[in-house]
């Protein structure tokens, strides 16, 4: 299991990035592939530094191109058919996909979820065992379906004593305005949108610590020299977004807002719920001979195979590869833009 992070606290919403300088070498960096990285991701919080960067224009589209998607469910088809290179997903997710025999590695940690999932229920709904016989949304194969395999062996219930609605995340304020569930399994920034609409938070990640952590997932066969100045560029830069949101939150806010759908005066509560490991705390957890992290995807793994959401447990062999990674953490400067 993750410790609690020694620079971090689940009570504040954003990381202090000590400040790194971009590693000079790493195997290859003066070579890579005239196509673009190409990288998948849905709308959600952490991964929002990465569209930041993308948003200021410090990301260089020869070298990095995001793919906007609706669902982690679709990033996960877009790597399934070889649309893309990578994707942001849940842990859990990119465990599912291994065990489908997608190659991916994680070359970074977005953030560990402390409250930003949850189950949202409708008034009237106090307590989790009021939930049975009530219908209840979940986006199949994606983050829902671990929290909902925890709140099963929470409270001793089971999928029968449910009626399941299944959602996409981008569905789920749809189906909860059109009155389609009782409650559902949701995530930032969708969540704060239903608890503004008389919805009440029955159940969060900060009941699972360190269950639900997002990454960044590339697929292990294009881990090459090709590839590795378009990777390590693209992390640079999301630290580099992940200090402006940290030191200039008001602007930073501003420019998220659209894609998070969100007023501007409202998105810094959207990361409440997450911590967000700046680079050296990635370092820390991911680098090494036998990283801090591959305890807690042992034990994740474990989890996923007793509430069988795996068949088995993910050998774990190249799931971390930390080389990407800045490795000096010098004052770093970035040019005025």
């Amino acid at each position: 299991m993750i410790k609690k992070l020694d620079l971090l606290s689940r009570r504040r919403f954003l990381t202090q990035l000590g400040g790194l300088a971009l590693a000079q070498s790493l195997p290859g960096c003066d070579r890579w592939d005239n196509k673009p990285l190409t990288i998948a991701a849905h709308v959600w919080p952490g991964y929002e530094p990465m569209f930041l960067a993308r948003e200021k224009k410090w990301l260089d589209s020869t070298k990095v191109h995001l793919i906007d998607t609706t669902s982690a469910t679709d990033s996960l088809q877009a790597l399934i058919d070889g649309k893309v290179d990578g994707a942001a997903l849940t842990l859990d997710e990119m465990l599912k996909a291994r065990a489908e025999n997608l190659p991916l590695s994680m070359v970074m940690i977005f953030n560990i979820s402390a409250g930003a999932d949850m189950l949202v229920a409708r008034p009237g709904i106090k307590e989790l065992a009021d939930l049975k016989g009530k219908r209840v949304g979940f986006e199949q194969g994606a983050v829902g379906e671990l929290v909902l395999a925890e709140i099963l062996r929470i409270t001793g219930l089971s999928k029968d004593d449910f009626k399941w609605v299944l959602r996409t995340i981008d569905k789920h304020r749809e189906t909860w305005n059109n009155h389609e569930v009782d409650a559902i399994i949701t995530y930032e920034p969708v969540a704060s949108q239903l608890l503004a609409d008389e919805g009440i938070n029955l159940f969060d990640s900060r009941q699972i610590p360190n269950m639900i952590v997002d990454v960044l997932a590339i697929r292990t066969d294009l881990l090459t020299r090709h590839y590795a100045n378009a990777i390590q560029h693209l992390i640079f830069n999301h630290f580099r977004a992940l200090d402006h949101l940290n030191h200039n939150p008001l602007d930073a806010a501003y420019r998220i807002s659209k894609r998070l759908d969100l007023p501007a005066e409202k998105v810094l509560s959207a990361f409440k719920g997450l911590v967000l490991p700046d680079a050296a705390n990635n370092y820390r957890l991911l680098a090494g001979t036998s990283p801090e992290f591959l305890s807690n995807a042992r034990k994740l793994s474990n989890i996923m195979v007793n509430s069988h959401l795996l068949k088995q447990n993910d050998s774990l062999t190249a799931l971390i590869r930390a080389d990407y990674l800045p490795t000096e953490f010098a004052k770093m400067r970035y040019e005025k833009t």
